[in-house]
This record gives C-alpha cells, structure tokens and sequence, in this order.
C-alpha cells in the first residue's frame, strides 16, 4: 500500500526548481502510507510532476520503485494498492510479447495499459487500486479508482491547477492550493458522519467515485468513464436458480480463491480478529491454506457491554492461531482523541474510528499486512437495521398517516428520561438499553412524509443537517439506485455505494496508513460482490438471522456455540466520555463562541443538545461527536500547525 500524489499546471509555465520543490511537500505529506521509500518524477515542459510514497509489500527489491515509465517510453505510472491476479496478467502480457522486469505488480499494471488501454486493463485486474497515469506522447492525465472504493483518491481544479493524491493533506502542501470549506459537504457529513463522495470538504476538491476513469486532456477537457457499473449489474444479473448446496459450494470455492491471493506477499502477514462471522470466516480460511499458525489480533475492552476480545480470543484457540490480544482502558482510548484530527484529514465521525485505530497500531507492531472482514454486512444482510427498516417500511404500507402521526405523537408523550425508567421493571436479559432515546427516533420515522426517507433518516446524525449550516444548499441525493423492488435489497446496494466507501474503508484505510499497515479485505473481492448479488434473499436471511449462507461455510470450521450471539459492533462509551472526562476538551468546542467562528455552523441547535446530553435527558453522542470532530478537525488543518 502506498500514497500517490501529483499536480499539473495546464499553462506549463511553472519553473522547473518551483514544480520540483511543491512535489516533494506534497509526497512527504503522505509519509506515514509509504514509510519504505518514495520518489518524485517531472516535466517541466508539460507542467507535470508526480510523487508517491512506497510501502514495500512485493518485491522488496528497486524494480518497484515508483513513478514508473514504461518500457516504450510513453507512460509513467504512480499507484497504491495490490493487484492479486497480477500473475495471470503478467503470463498473458508475455504471451503477447511483452516482458516484465521486476516481480511486482505495478509494472504489469503499468505494460497493460500501454498494451491494451487503461480501462480494459483495470477491467482484469482483481484488487484494490488507485492510480494516476500521465500519457507522455499526448500530455493527457488519466486516474483511476478500483471498483468498490477501497483505496481513495482526490482530485482537484482551481484555475489552470490539477492536482490529486490519495488523501487531502497533500493538497494543502501546494502554496497555489486554496482551502476552502464546502458547505454542502459539511452539512452532508454532519448528516452521515462521513463526507460522502463524490464530494470533499474543501470546495473544488472531489472524491474520484468507486468504479470510475478520469481522464484529463491538456486542452483543459476533461471527462468520466464508469467501467464497473453495480446499480446495472445488480439490475441485470439473474438470480441463482440452483439448490442451496450448489450455491455454497460456489460460494465457499470464491471465498477460498479471494483470501488464498491476498495471502501472498514478501513481509510477515496476519489478520485482524474480532470473534465476527466475518472476521473468524476470513481467519479459518486463512488457516486451511496456511502450513503454520497464522498471526490474529484483537483489542478488548475493560467495559464490558464494549468487550469481544474473548469470543476472538476462544475462536483463535479453536483454529490454533498464534493469537495477540490487547486489553485497553478508557484512559488508552481518551490519549487517541486529539490525534483524530491529523489521521483522518477530512471530518470523521464514526466513533470506531477509535479501536480501530488501537487494532491497527497492535497489528503493525507484529505484521505489515492484515486481512479484514469488512463488506460482510452489506453483502449478505447482516446489518439488524435492515429488518428495521423493512418492518418501518412495511407498517407504512398497511397503515394511513394520521395513524402514524397518532402513533408518533404518544411516543413522545413520554420524555426519553421516563422510557428509561420504564424499562428498568423489565427483566435484566430483556431490558433494551437507550429505550427513550430509540422510542424517540421511531417516532421521527412514523412522521416521515415519505417511506423512502425512512433508511437515509435512520442512519443519520442530525436528520435536518441543512439547518445547521448556513448557505449549504440543497443536500446531496440518497435515491436508491437501483430497479431491484426488494427493501433490504435497497439498503444493501445503498450501503455499498455509500456507507461502506465513504465510512467503513476510509476508517479502515486512514486507520492502517498512518501506522504503515496494509488492509486487505477478501469478502470485497468483485467477484465476490457480483456472485452475492446473484443470491436470492432467502440465502442471506433465515428465521430473522442475517449472513445464514455465510454462517453455513463457517461452522464446518468453528462450532456454532462460538458464533452465535448478539451483534455487538465495535464501539465505546463515547456518550459517557462526553459527560466525564472528555467534557472540558467538548465544552471547549462546543462553546457558542467556538461554534460561531467563521459563521459555519448555527450554535443554538447544538448547544441545546449539548445541555440535554450532559443532564441526562437525552443521548446525543453521534451528533454530537460530529460536530466535535469537524470542529476539532477544522482547528488543526486550517487554523493549527500543520507538519
């Protein structure tokens, strides 16, 4: 895994010391994503200069070196990632008479394109990758993002200035480079906890969507082409017609095939170990292809309601894994707050950024590579919000509104203090936690005018984002995107064209690169993807229990006793953080004149919350964790010292 980055000024009229000096900022900006070696290449005459930073997985050796120039001269290459067929591509570039010199796969990434094109290269290629490629012979800039999303790039125009790189930061290591907040972008992530793409927070600055080529001409021209399209795939793609054994049998033989390839690398390898389905799935099948113990990591908690480390734990003794577990305290996790800010260089809000970062700095003080479980959920249903939503979307077909209205209006009869109070007659083993605060939320959904707002409002932070940012404009679309009638269905394909590339990876990518770490994530195969799509819905939820195909693969390696248990999710008490010891470092940000700097946010919405959270009343910690992380972040990168 590596860090990309590179301006071009289309007027060429940069001197060559000037264009030399900002791409080395802007490469050393991304030090923690390559620590192994780095490299700039130039052309004054073009206005063109490139940089990437080098985490040495394959092929330890200088042939790796990036930016690359291909063998005919033409092309010059800077990428991250890993493509893990890069192999069958090699063998078929020399039976065309092409040779590679070194043993990685960016040069096979690299004689492809100059072979047969860009988009019917990446059209081969099975991995995760962001590349930049400058076309030498027709001064034209091309980059390109893998088909999920897993690996990030930005891009930018302010004039005559292009720019891009793996992550922001870089950006703001070019003097000409204007920050400016986007508004719109602040209100959509105050909504979601994360900033959606094709959007950046800063105006001007743009997330390349997943699945898509840019192309840039030096006439200024410029123009996308999406060469992997889910919404049309999932519309046309025939569902499987076989027996549930046939479709596991396809399944488990794609499942083996996607972690045996990301196995492969030159530096020690393990895996990331939650005690999950996922999770254990990936780790028992890295076991069965494995001659010795493979290397899994978990972190713990000593809150309980927060603590998995011992499912993980009693799994890995199950499959004979060399196991490393760390157990954290509040104090561990709290020393990490004020770090947030420089690791994700855009707002983040999604509070396991937290542990997932600790996991990540245990795992890289034994291994280089990790292999994740992420995609899981929204490939095969395992999300219980989708049963949710669907029983929501369900009672607004079978019910008139003023039903609901009535129904929504004695929910909030009672403070969400009293639910609270109520539940405590019931049985400890059945007692939900947060009832008023959940019975509160439901009645917002039952006043919903629409049953399509339903999902988008049940994920968000603040439902009415727009109101806390002045001049934001209209928010971004969450249309579902596809023909596909089935609900869940819906809020899949929504979640794995939003959330899990603009939430779930950033956290994980942000959270591996800034301790030099590597995350690769086999259940996100593409192959992978468009074989669940094909499954029936029956295949992924039986008896109100999500991922059933799944579950059917990973008890033939760990007992079904070890599995099956509540969903937890990887989260800490950060409403009780906010009320104790994270409640002066809070009121600091949350102050009315904190909030009114720079007349971006509206104070009287949010300090309202913030009273309701401190006495009790209510939980707002998500909401207000996003606020606090734009603020906390907007103080380091734009009013703080920067390295």
């Amino acid at each position: 895994m590596c860090g990309i980055t590179g301006w071009w000024d289309l007027s060429a009229a940069t001197p060559a010391d000037q264009l030399t000096a900002t791409i080395h900022r802007m490469t050393r900006a991304l030090a923690s994503r390559g620590p192994d070696d780095h490299g700039v290449w130039s052309d004054p005459a073009a206005g063109v200069a490139l940089g990437h930073r080098r985490l040495s997985i394959l092929d330890l050796s200088p042939a790796g070196h990036q930016p690359m120039l291909s063998r005919n001269g033409r092309f010059v290459i800077v990428y991250n990632g890993e493509i893990f067929n890069f192999q069958d591509i090699r063998a078929e570039l020399l039976h065309q008479g092409v040779s590679c010199r070194s043993q990685c796969d960016t040069e096979v990434l690299l004689e492809g394109c100059a072979l047969w094109g860009v988009e019917q290269t990446v059209r081969r290629c099975i991995g995760m990758f962001a590349l930049a490629l400058w076309d030498r012979r027709e001064r034209s800039l091309t980059l390109v993002r893998d088909r999920i999303g897993i690996k990030p790039l930005y891009w930018g125009r302010q004039g005559n200035q292009i720019l891009f790189a793996s992550q922001p930061r870089s950006f703001l290591a070019h003097s000409g480079w204007q920050a400016r907040i986007d508004r719109s972008a602040l209100a959509a992530f105050l909504n979601q906890g994360c900033v959606p793409n094709p959007l950046s927070i800063y105006q001007d600055m743009y997330q390349l969507r997943p699945g898509h080529i840019l192309v840039v001409k030096a006439t200024g021209a410029q123009w996308e082409v999406r060469y992997w399209d889910l919404p049309a795939l999932v519309s046309a793609t025939p569902r499987l017609t076989g027996t549930v054994e046939e479709a596991e049998a396809a399944l488990e033989s794609l499942l083996h095939d996607a972690i045996q390839r990301r196995m492969v690398a030159d530096v020690p390898l393990g895996a990331f170990l939650s005690g999950g389905i996922d999770s254990s799935l990936v780790t028992a099948l890295m076991q069965a292809h494995s001659a010795r113990p493979v290397r899994s990591f978990s972190i713990g908690f000593h809150e309980q309601a927060y603590n998995e480390a011992h499912h993980a734990k009693a799994i890995a003794q199950h499959l004979g894994t060399e196991h490393t577990e760390l157990y954290v305290d509040a104090r561990q996790a709290l020393d990490l707050v004020p770090q947030l800010p420089e690791i994700y260089d855009e707002p983040f809000a999604d509070v396991s950024q937290i542990p997932t970062y600790l996991l990540c700095r245990l795992t890289r003080q034994h291994v280089t590579v990790a292999l994740s479980g992420d995609g899981g959920d929204e490939l095969f249903a395992g999300y219980t919000r989708y049963l949710m939503a669907q029983r929501l979307e369900q009672l607004f077909r079978y019910s008139q509104s003023w039903m609901r209205d009535s129904a929504a209006a004695l929910l909030r009869l009672l403070p969400p203090s009293l639910w609270d109070r109520a539940a405590m007659l019931l049985p400890q083993q059945r007692r939900p936690t947060l009832l008023g605060d959940k019975l509160h939320k439901l009645a917002h959904l039952l006043a919903l005018p629409d049953v399509k707002l339903v999902y988008p409002q049940l994920l968000s932070f603040w439902p009415l984002a727009t109101e806390l940012v002045p001049e934001c404009g209209r928010p971004q679309s969450s249309d579902f995107p596809s023909s596909r009638t089935d609900g869940i269905e819906q809020m899949q394909l929504l979640d794995l064209m939003t959330y899990l590339p603009d939430d779930i990876l950033v956290k994980v990518d942000r959270a591996s690169m800034a301790v030099g770490l590597e995350a690769r994530v086999p259940l996100l195969d593409h192959r992978l993807v468009e074989l669940a799509w094909r499954l029936p819905l029956s295949m992924k939820i039986s008896q109100g229990q999500g991922k059933w195909l799944l579950r059917r693969i990973l008890y033939r390696h760990v007992p079904q006793a070890l599995i099956d248990r509540p969903k937890m999710g990887f989260g800490v008490p950060i409403g009780d953080w906010l009320r104790g010891p994270l409640r002066d470092w809070a009121e600091t940000l949350l102050s009315e004149s904190a909030l009114n700097e720079g007349q971006l946010l509206h104070a009287a919405p949010i300090r309202q919350r913030w009273q309701q959270h401190l006495s009790g009343r209510r939980n707002w910690q998500y909401a207000l964790w996003a606020v606090l992380m734009f603020q906390s972040w907007r103080y380091y990168w734009l009013d703080g010292p920067r390295s």
